[in-house]
């Protein structure tokens, strides 16, 4: 599995995302550069698994032209071998699912921050005028002398 959400083909009746399985085996393999038996390969090993129509035909989607291209870059120009291959898409599947993962605490943590100071808000707002914060006197080792002032005549 490549670690796509299959359940975001088509946003509307008739639009088309990266998601959306559109390309039958031999196009995919024109467009990326690959024999349709290594297409089949790679999806045999689990390195590009396209969607199934029901006559359990592949379709591939750009992200899967996309994926295939950086197989065979992998492969060819860094000389990685397929199991490397299938690590290296596993740890960047997970690595963007943990950022997702992220983003979401992120948000739910503002939202938390948001709301205590809110409640913060609102107990300020609820305090009493009249009362006036009890505050401790420091205590110094100054000495005050009082000196009562002269009546005048």
């Amino acid at each position: 599995m490549d670690g796509r959400r299959r359940s975001d083909h088509f946003r509307g009746p008739y639009e088309l995302t990266e998601e959306t399985p559109v390309y039958v085996i031999s196009v995919a393999a024109q467009l990326s550069g690959l024999h349709p038996q290594t297409l089949r390969q790679y999806d045999r090993l689990g390195l590009v698994s396209p969607d199934r129509t029901a006559g359990r035909g592949r379709r591939y989607s750009a992200r899967d032209i996309e994926l295939l291209r950086t197989v065979q870059q992998l492969s060819q120009d860094e000389g990685i071998n397929l199991a490397g291959i299938k690590r290296i898409i596993e740890l960047e599947n997970q690595v963007a699912a943990l950022q997702s993962r992220v983003v979401e605490l992120q948000d739910a943590l503002e939202g938390a921050a948001a709301a205590m100071q809110q409640r913060e808000a609102a107990v300020h707002a609820s305090y009493r005028r009249d009362l006036v914060p009890y505050q401790e006197v420091q205590q110094t080792s100054a000495l005050v002398v009082w000196r009562p002032k002269k009546p005048k005549d």
